[in-house]
């Protein structure tokens, strides 16, 4: 057990030079975040200046066309993009944490496969829901999904180790995936009214859909925050955890909780996006080590910085038409995905 505090110690003083510099560091993350956000914000398919963006942000007027496509259209397109990036970010630190594994993600695990699916299924049967239905059924698919993973992981000897893990999430997820296309083939109204969403897209989200995720993200935040402590612990291993006298199976279900709360809210809003979980959690435990009280808000912003600039990209390379932010974080993700499953997990 000392000898694995002293090794994490070790990283951690390598990796970030001084404890010290981690507030600044968060600091500096923080604004780059909001330059992010503003440069968002004035593209579109007429860009806006910087002046009209901040008067549109500080001195509103209704009368002003480009003021109203701002705070009606591209803020929160904005905001939806920082939220989702930074909650699918901290879901996937969390996972890694506690799995030890580090190809765990929402997306490879089934996670966002099973709540789009839940989506899917309720739009089909209810033809179209209220914005409520959609996060209710995008929580209960994340649930589910992530009880079948876990219980097809822990099958067999040695239980839930970070391959089997890994390989009931592929599994689930074609599975899944395979179910909503066909629910989408079979119904031409189902697939025109959530064709763009399934590939995770920001675009037409509203300030109502907003705020209404938002106390859910906010839920999961605080609760990962609050748990950042015992993940450090246990992603030193479990016996570490046990030996230091603690309730391991309960910082599991507390953990798996805003696990579900982060990545449900997180597709309810923009649909499935991948990729997010898997990157930033590793370059958080780059700039911050190995404690899980500083991985979980560098990955926060970070994540929010990511999905930012993806929907940049998104936007801009295909001037004027544009892409879903889901492919072009799949193009990022898809090169650092075989890279860990080449080097990380060989070793």
């Amino acid at each position: 057990m000392a000898v694995k505090a002293k090794k994490a110690n070790a990283n951690t003083t390598r990796l970030i030079g001084s404890r010290s510099l981690l507030l600044p560091g968060l600091i500096v993350v923080a604004v780059l975040l909001v330059l992010c956000l503003l440069w968002s914000i004035t593209l579109g398919a007429a860009d806006i200046d910087a002046n009209t963006v901040f008067e549109a942000l500080f001195h509103y007027d209704n009368t002003e066309f480009n003021h109203l496509i701002i705070q009606t259209v591209r803020l929160p397109r904005v905001l939806a993009g920082a939220m989702v990036g930074a909650a699918l970010a901290v879901a996937g630190a969390i996972m890694q944490g506690l799995t030890r594994n580090p190809l765990a993600d929402s997306g490879i695990l089934g996670i966002n496969a099973g709540a789009a699916f839940a989506v899917v299924l309720s739009v089909w049967l209810l033809g179209n829901p209220s914005l409520s239905v959609y996060a209710i059924a995008a929580l209960g698919g994340a649930a589910v999904a992530a009880v079948i993973v876990y219980g097809l992981g822990s099958i067999g000897r040695g239980g839930a180790t970070p391959l089997r893990l890994t390989l009931a999430g592929v599994i689930l997820t074609a599975f899944v995936s395979a179910l909503t296309t066909t629910i989408l083939i079979q119904d031409q109204e189902t697939l025109d009214q959530i064709r763009f969403w399934t590939a995770g897209a920001l675009a037409g989200r509203d300030m109502p859909l907003v705020l209404q995720t938002a106390p859910i993200l906010l839920v999961g935040m605080i609760g990962s925050l609050m748990i950042s402590r015992q993940i450090t612990t246990i992603s030193l291993g479990e016996d570490v955890a046990k030996g230091l006298g603690q309730n391991t199976l309960y910082v599991k279900i507390i953990a798996a909780l805003m696990v579900v709360l982060l990545a449900g809210g997180a597709v309810s809003l923009a649909g499935p996006i991948g990729f997010v979980g898997l990157i930033v959690p590793h370059m958080a435990r780059f700039v911050a080590g190995v404690d899980y009280r500083w991985i979980i808000p560098y990955s926060a912003l970070m994540g929010a910085v990511l999905v930012t600039v993806a929907d940049v990209a998104a936007r801009i390379v295909l001037r004027p038409q544009e892409l879903p932010v889901g492919i072009m974080m799949a193009i990022i993700g898809a090169p650092f995905f075989i890279y860990l499953a080449r080097w990380k997990v060989r070793r």
